[in-house]
């Protein structure tokens, strides 16, 4: 039982939560205009690991075959036979259920919205075999992680948090379209959509550039509608020079650094976005 679990938690690659978890707390802080209930916390904890389950298990299963024939990808654990389809189908309902329930006893709204934000975290697995635009359904999928999150606190949807969303939609579909250069000729063979298969390497890095130039632009908009003080300002600067330090790892296409790109400086990102953010709020 242990082993499976092992398995599971790796076929979610449990510990990227860290992309999104921040943010989320970081939207349920603004929120609040400060420590939210703990009440609160844990059901947005669990909604957010709940929704983040379900959707990484939908998307190893809806992937499956095109993972099998991926070099790249075929060890995971349904190609690799460690798991079965109908084992991951069962977890990431059960991940759902979880979702679903959270959403109920945090209030109303969240859980109207519920079905929403399971059909976007499903639907991105299915885009890239018809949209390019995979990488920004992606982004909606984890900018729903503050707005869920303050909604959840107030009960209603106001601009700033939108915003907020928009700047994590844009910084993920950056940091996806780095991702997915490893992938680019697999793409072309299997007739997969993404933006390096179109734009090539150097339209790709460019392309995350501007998205990522759209993230610092959104979290300095909200810096004055929520009141916010210096200390947030030092936080996006610092999070500013991570995503240009990001960028430096892979100049000119040099993919041999991705892994620190993509998995290290987008796990500070979002933790220095939240502790500085948590901080000012508090001051």
């Amino acid at each position: 039982m242990f082993n499976r679990i092992k398995i599971i938690l790796e076929m979610i690659k449990f510990p990227h939560t860290v992309f999104a978890l921040p943010f989320a707390f970081t939207g349920a802080m603004l929120a609040a205009g400060g420590i939210p209930a703990l009440d609160k916390v844990f059901w947005i904890t669990l909604a957010m690991v709940g929704a983040r389950s379900g959707a990484m298990g939908m998307n190893r299963l809806l992937d499956a075959d095109i993972d099998a024939r991926n070099p790249r990808t075929k060890t995971r654990a349904i190609p690799a036979g460690l798991l079965t389809k109908a084992q991951v189908g069962i977890f990431s309902a059960a991940s759902f259920a979880l979702l679903v329930y959270a959403a109920y006893r945090l209030n109303p709204l969240c859980l109207k919205l519920s079905p929403v934000a399971i059909f976007v975290v499903t639907f991105y697995s299915l885009t890239k075999r018809f949209t390019w635009t995979a990488h920004l359904v992606l982004g909606l999928s984890l900018a729903i992680a503050p707005i869920g999150a303050w909604i959840a606190i107030r009960g209603t949807i106001d601009m700033p948090v939108l915003v907020l969303g928009g700047a994590v939609l844009t910084w993920v579909s950056g940091f996806d379209i780095l991702y997915a250069l490893q992938d680019m000729d697999f793409d072309k063979q299997e007739g997969l959509h993404s933006i390096p298969r179109y734009l090539g390497v150097s339209g790709s890095l460019w392309v995350s550039r501007l998205l990522h130039a759209l993230t610092i632009i959104g979290l300095l908009y909200i810096y004055i509608p929520l009141g916010l003080n210096f200390v947030y300002l030092i936080g996006v600067a610092a999070a500013t020079c991570m995503i240009l330090y990001e960028h430096i790892l892979i100049r000119g296409g040099d993919l041999r650094k991705l892994d620190a790109a993509f998995f290290n400086m987008n796990g500070y990102i979002s933790v220095t976005i939240f502790v500085f953010t948590a901080a000012s709020v508090l001051i």
